[in-house]
């Protein structure tokens, strides 16, 4: 995620209370010279961070001043403001708070010092009337109340005319400097606080300050030892700026739950060995996207009392909804009914950016099941493994959750018949920020849609070309209308091919601007031409310089770098790619998947991503896993056991085998994080709210620090110690719905791993003839060839596959053939269930198709083993 669009600003009170310093007739001093400050950058020689600003234009620095303009007529003084969070107070103590001003023409302006979140209590106010003369004000109080983190706010608002406002010199003198921040690390042995899978790799972190091995032990949950070795020495790891060690206790295989490891004196967090690790994590990544539903009631009988809630912006009061939109002044003259989709974030906006990577990727979960030999073809993600309103409606959970989105995204196309029809709104967020917490339902502040942009519209092709192809089995209907919609939205951004989202529109919600489209163009090519097969597709995707160009960055991909989803899609989905480019496609993934393993071995905390301090962004716990994402599609490919086990021990690092000794994900791990920055979740400002439900997963270090909370507790972290599990930290501790998908994929991919063991070798090989369409092309006839090369006799087989599209099998013959959806199941009939060692058996069938798409599948199983191909 982007800078701009977190740049969170609370709410000032509605009502503001100037608190008496001291009892009546009692004098104070002026706090001594040397009190310690507790404004950051008051005199703004650095820019205008870590100060924010809402109902304001944007905020910049003039001849050393720090200036906004603000809109004349808002209806009161608390309307905009200028402030600074985690403003520390300390009751009973004096402060001296000092501020230049000027207002052109001329307006009151309120400081005010306040509880930072609900009921934003007043600590201490004062008045100017300020004037396009420059004037000081200075006022000495007594602090009323203990408060680490109050905001110092200027209310700026109310005024009949416009004014353009500026500060200089804010200052607040008095307290106790700031306590050092230490953060809390636990044991100095970091391991993965979910667990290990018994054949996969199991590896350890120890801060030390030896420089020679150690011994270590693992120990049961008993006590007594099952295992020990000696370390590994690593020097000092530059990401953590630590002296470390590692451990590698791989060749222990036995399962067991409270299991530690011991080194030095330290004993570590317990964990389980499992096969059955993350299965329960599968859906508790998925169930995120529910309770961030937008536009419908959250069902507490489904997900807990605590998540229940009405539906927000249906334009019930005080919600001024999303059912009649219009657009901000200038851009358009409709409204739409844009209801539904997920929160993107922390605040109530919803952004069709980061809404077409996140459902691509719960679209991508499912279609991986018809093509990854350990994802048994989708039943773990069926009908009825999700606590969801649409469950035992006969279409996967999976994707009912990815359609509730889809609808929200098809609703900001431009209609037919105005300027840029086909093309997407970029986004629809409030006109200005709101004051944290604050549940959807409560949410009083007018909603607009944002100019259409080429990258949305691209995202919208693109998921809307996936779900054409996915729902195909289930809603014939519903996947035309995602066809339909793919097509118009590609035509409209060729149409339009350099509209970006402009990267200060970031009031009330994030910009999310990007000025480089190339790759949305690439994406969207891939999926219109694997959904469709239609030639036009295939020449825009293959003429672009993301074809053949290096799509896999160091640092992962996410949603401003997109031309990895479409080269991924590609290496799996089947197609028609010519056979030397579909392998050098593939090829593309594994090299990748080699870089990432390499840096695994370079990372002591065994990491797929770099060390250095531009490593740690904004979000990149997801691009950590998007790493991952390529390692296990890289073992989907060639079922090679070292990218599996790159990938499990990737996810090491979300799990707490990190500098801090977290969990990322709420609720895994034995200590993880709790208090992630959202609207909704605002249990740690207001306790009758809820935390982040079970497996929501931070945003994570962000050596950047683009946040003030961090910016003044953090400065001078190393870049693993950029974070910090508090509500206040939008740059680190965020959730997000593109972090949730990549969860959700690689929480489905681990699953379906077991107890990682040896891959076998195929002992079958298949070959899937299709003999054309028939005449009027509504439909084909296809035989499949099942030869046993393996040294057994076979006694009964079930074979398995999927189609891509919408095919489905009319009649078939020498098998009994059913099928669910897209999967084709064939069983034997009583006279060829015997196949021997070199043995053949056939079987054929006819299926109707419509005008899609229908390539032969990729995987073929046998008795649940993939077979080799041909």
């Amino acid at each position: 995620m982007t800078p701009s669009r977190r740049r969170l600003a609370v709410l000032a009170a509605a009502t503001t209370v100037a608190l008496a310093a001291v009892s009546a007739g009692t004098a104070h001093a002026d706090p001594p010279a040397e009190a310690p400050e507790q404004i950051t950058n008051g005199d703004f020689s650095t820019g205008v961070s870590p100060w924010f600003s809402f109902g304001t234009g944007p905020l910049g620095v003039t001849d050393g001043q720090l200036c906004t303009t603000v809109a004349g007529g808002l209806a009161n003084p608390w309307d905009a403001g200028i402030g600074q969070d985690a403003v520390a107070l300390v009751a009973g103590a004096e402060y001296t708070l000092g501020f230049d001003v000027t207002a052109t023409p001329g307006s009151n302006v309120t400081a005010v010092l306040q509880l930072g979140n609900a009921p934003y209590t007043g600590y201490y106010s004062v008045t100017a009337a300020a004037t396009p003369t420059q004037q000081r004000v200075e006022r000495t109080f007594v602090a009323p109340e203990d408060d680490e983190r109050a905001q110092l706010i200027f209310q700026v608002g109310g005024a009949a005319e416009g004014q353009t406002v500026c500060l200089d010199n804010v200052s607040l003198r008095g307290g106790n400097p700031p306590e050092p921040y230490v953060p809390d690390t636990g044991p100095r042995v970091r391991v993965n606080q979910v667990g290990y899978l018994p054949g996969g790799p199991k590896n350890a972190t120890v801060v030390t300050d030896a420089t020679e091995a150690l011994p270590w032990q693992l120990r049961a949950a008993s006590g007594s030892v099952v295992a020990s070795g000696t370390t590994t020495p690593r020097g000092v790891d530059p990401a953590s700026a630590q002296n470390v060690h590692s451990v590698d206790f791989s060749g222990y295989r036995t399962p067991g739950q409270g299991l530690t490891l011991a080194v030095d004196g330290e004993v570590s967090h317990p964990f389980d060995i499992s096969g059955a690790l993350y299965e329960r994590l599968r859906s508790d990544a998925l169930q995120f996207f529910y309770i961030q539903r937008s536009g419908i009631a959250i069902d507490g009988d489904l997900v807990g009392d605590e998540y229940a809630r009405p539906a927000g912006h249906l334009g019930v009061a005080p919600n001024q909804g999303d059912v009649d939109v219009p657009c901000q002044a200038g851009v358009c003259d409709y409204r739409l009914d844009v209801r539904g989709g997920w929160y993107d974030a922390g605040d109530h906006g919803k952004y069709v950016v980061n809404g077409g990577i996140a459902t691509y990727q719960l679209l991508s979960t499912f279609e991986r099941t018809k093509n990854a030999a350990t994802a048994g073809f989708g039943t773990a993600l069926g009908d009825g493994t999700l606590r969801l309103p649409e469950r035992d409606n006969g279409v996967p959970d999976i994707l009912d959750e990815a359609r509730w989105e889809l609808e929200f995204l098809l609703r900001m196309q431009v209609p037919a018949g105005k300027p840029l029809a086909g093309m997407a709104h970029h986004k629809i967020h409030d006109r200005n920020w709101t004051g944290l917490p604050l549940q959807p339902e409560d949410d009083p502040e007018p909603r607009e849609l944002h100019p259409p942009s080429t990258a949305a519209t691209l995202n919208l092709a693109a998921v809307a070309a996936q779900c054409a192809r996915l729902f195909a089995p289930y809603d014939a209907a519903f996947a035309q209308r995602c066809g339909t919609a793919a097509k118009t939205a590609y035509a409209a951004a060729k149409a339009n091919p350099t509209r970006y989202a402009s990267p200060t529109d970031g009031n009330g919600g994030g910009a999310y601007d990007d000025s480089n489209v190339t790759d949305e163009f690439y994406w969207a090519a891939v999926e219109l031409y694997l959904t469709t097969g239609e030639r036009a597709y295939l020449t825009d995707l293959t003429a672009s310089p993301h074809h053949t160009g290096d799509v896999f960055d160091a640092r992962g991909f996410g949603w401003q770098s997109v031309a990895a989803l479409g080269r991924l899609d590609l290496a799996t989905v089947p197609n028609g790619l010519p056979a030397t480019d579909l392998a050098r496609v593939r090829a593309s993934v594994t090299t990748a998947a080699d870089g990432y393993l390499a840096e695994i071995q370079r990372q002591a905390y065994g990491l797929p991503m770099p060390g250095d301090a531009g490593s740690y962004f904004w979000g990149g716990n997801s691009n950590v896993i998007n790493n991952a994402v390529v390692l296990a599609t890289a073992f989907d490919l060639t079922r090679e056991a070292k990218y599996r086990d790159g990938a499990v021990q990737a996810m090491d690092y979300i799990f707490g085998r990190n500098a801090l000794n977290i969990s990322y994900v709420t609720g895994w791990g034995e200590h993880a994080a709790e208090n992630q920055h959202s609207r909704i979740f605002g249990h740690q400002l207001d306790p009758s709210m809820p935390k982040p439900p079970v497996g929501s997963l931070a945003g994570g270090p962000n050596a950047a620090l683009q946040d003030p909370f961090v910016e003044q507790l953090l400065a001078g972290c190393a870049p693993m110690f950029c974070f910090v599990d508090d509500i206040a930290s939008y740059s680190t501790n965020e959730v997000a719905i593109n972090w949730n998908s990549a969860l959700t994929w690689i929480s489905s991919f681990l699953a379906d791993q077991g107890d990682a063991s040896a891959v076998p070798a195929p002992t079958c090989s298949v070959s899937y003839t299709n003999y054309g369409f028939w005449q009027g092309g509504t439909g084909f006839t296809a035989q499949v060839a099942i030869r046993n090369t393996g040294t057994s006799a076979v006694n009964g087989w079930t074979a398995r596959f999927a189609f891509t599209g919408d095919a489905k099998v009319r009649e078939a013959w020498t098998a009994k053939v059913t099928q669910a959806g897209a999967t084709v199941t064939a069983k034997n009939e009583s006279y060829n269930a015997r196949i021997n060692p070199g043995g053949t058996v056939t079987f054929g069938f006819n299926a109707t198709t419509g005008p899609g798409a229908n390539p032969d599948p990729a995987l073929v199983t046998v008795n649940g083993s993939p077979c080799t191909v041909s």
